[in-house]
């Protein structure tokens, strides 16, 4: 497919691997290297770094939900956020 596209179009490729790792998954150091070439003759390299968006999504959802005062607490009371239980001020 990308030698087929190679000057022909535009190809958007993601990985969360360096260049040096496409060997394991491709399985071939020619192929690797001759797709790399192809891939890398017009490009634009977006190296992005940061806190992972899908990381954070998953571990916010596996959160359970804090727990709210109960209705009659008086406001301004502090509440255990794991037990439910009004503390004393």
């Amino acid at each position: 497919m990308f030698s087929q596209r190679y000057e022909y179009g535009s190809t958007i490729v993601t990985s969360n691997l360096p260049f040096e790792e496409w060997t394991t998954v491709l399985g071939s150091e020619r192929l690797t290297g001759a797709l790399l070439d192809r891939l890398t003759h017009h490009v634009h390299i977006l190296s992005m770094n940061g806190e992972s968006y899908r990381l954070a999504q998953s571990t916010a959802r596996r959160r359970p939900p804090a727990k709210t005062a109960p209705a009659d607490a008086a406001a301004g009371q502090q509440m255990d956020r794991d037990t439910g239980e009004i503390l004393p001020s």
